[in-house]
């Protein structure tokens, strides 16, 4: 029997090598370099692995959220965001028995909107429910605390 691939999935692939805690990555055509921070042996001269995954979750919240707007039928301008993550460095570097995640997750979002209270509530559960990034967050047991605050769009943009 032939498995057919199912066509809604789309393959990310990242390539990488590096020396030491240092990476140079490819991902869909784009390069970037990692390093980490002395404590942990890196010299930092690039962004942490650890704030790329937080840069992502920021990201993909705000490609799912233009997803969403879409089918909501409303329109988004200009965006900002604040993602903390704190980290027990006690598993990482340490090597002490626990969980190496972040503990904590705090997402703070600000969207321009034309939406209404009703449809921004709509926007905002169902971006959480369809970002894979935030799902990976959700599921992993961190405390996740998300919250987003709705700015009028500028009449120009609407």
């Amino acid at each position: 029997m032939t498995t057919t691939p199912k066509t809604t999935v789309v393959p990310f692939v990242v390539e990488a090598n590096g020396r030491g805690v240092a990476q140079h990555l490819e991902a869909g055509g784009h390069t970037f370099d990692t390093d980490a921070y002395p404590a942990f042996g890196g010299n930092d001269e690039a962004p942490s692995p650890l704030f790329y995954a937080l840069a992502a979750l920021s990201s993909c919240n705000q490609v799912t959220a233009a997803l969403v707007a879409k089918d909501l039928g409303i329109t988004l301008g200009e965006w900002s965001f604040r993602v903390v993550g704190d980290l027990d460095t006690a598993v990482l570097v340490g090597g002490a028995e626990g969980n190496a995640n972040f503990t904590t997750v705090t997402v703070r979002a600000t969207v321009q909107t034309d939406a209404k209270d009703e449809q921004f509530s709509t926007l905002v559960s169902e971006t959480e429910r369809r970002c894979p990034v935030t799902q990976m967050y959700k599921r992993s047991g961190v405390q996740f605390d998300n919250s987003w605050t709705k700015e009028t769009l500028p009449a120009a943009v609407s």
